[in-house]
């Protein structure tokens, strides 16, 4: 039995209020996920058989281009928010937790450059 108030056993532990932006973009991101995904199965995965040039050109169509960048964009994101999730409820010490933070978060901005790149210069045509 503790002589400590609830609020003396709360100070410390952060703010309540930091997570409701981070826990809605992730379910947006998982109700957005949901659509492009099954447009991903029945559409992206049949062209795993064609070769380089009829897969180019499936992707210079606009509508196809931005469909697969938001689907790689929206996957890196939910991934992020998903893995920063799990090193903040599971890492307690304070330096590798903003190390694994930092490293997450840096490895998802090269991946979505990465692969904006790559989608957009196949897509024109570079």
């Amino acid at each position: 039995m503790s002589l400590r108030t609830p609020l003396a056993r709360a100070r410390g532990l952060g703010s309540a209020k930091d997570g409701t932006p981070h826990w809605w973009m992730q379910r947006v991101t998982a109700v957005l996920l949901a659509p492009l995904s099954i447009w991903f199965l029945l559409c992206v995965l049949p062209m795993l058989a064609a070769d380089y040039a009829d897969a180019r050109v499936w992707l210079a169509q606009p509508l196809n281009a931005l469909l697969i960048l938001a689907f790689a964009l929206a996957v890196i994101y939910h991934a992020l928010l998903g893995v920063q999730v799990v090193i903040e409820d599971y890492i307690h010490t304070r330096w590798i937790e903003v190390a694994l933070l930092t490293s997450i978060r840096l490895i998802a901005f090269l991946a979505a450059l990465a692969t904006s790149l790559a989608i957009v210069r196949i897509a024109v045509g570079g």
